[in-house]
């Protein structure tokens, strides 16, 4: 995967210069509240953001905002078989603009792409926000948890 890009945002892989910035939303306690991926200090996010790219294994992926070049939030995207889970998380500051409908949108169409067929996603039931979103994007619940996590798919 080299980038994928959408009207307002890249997505790629992270660049060591990134560290700082997602530090900022990713050990803001209040805004991450939902999320498990948080609170690491710097060489531990180094270590994970900076390994060698595996869908396999799951692998963060960097939204970069086009026009000003700032990291602005983080997708989660594990891939087994034609089937794969995403996960996506926006820096506050960008919040409610439409960045996180347009990544998951985008990453979607990729995996339609490369053959994907169905794509998961897991939230806690105490996140309407991110339960909103899967809806509007399309997903369905599955009527199933996992891990305390309501589970959404949609099929590409």
């Amino acid at each position: 995967m080299k980038k994928i890009e959408t009207q307002r945002c890249i997505i790629r892989t992270f660049l060591e210069e990134d560290i700082n910035d997602f530090m900022i939303y990713r050990n803001n306690e209040e805004w991450m509240i939902y999320q498990g991926f948080k609170g690491l200090s710097k060489e531990e996010y180094q270590e994970i953001l900076m390994k060698e790219f595996s869908l396999n294994d799951g692998v963060q992926l960097a939204i970069e905002e086009k026009s000003n070049k700032h990291l602005i939030g983080d997708i989660y995207l594990k891939q087994c078989e034609d089937e794969f889970w995403i996960g996506y998380t926006i820096n506050p500051i960008y919040a409610r603009q439409g960045y996180a409908f347009e990544a998951a949108k985008g990453i979607m169409e990729w995996i339609k792409y490369t053959g994907g067929k169905k794509i998961y996603a897991g939230v806690l039931p105490e996140n309407i926000a991110s339960i909103e979103l899967l809806k509007k994007l399309g997903f369905k619940y599955t009527e199933t948890e996992e891990d305390g996590e309501k589970i959404y798919f949609i099929k590409v």
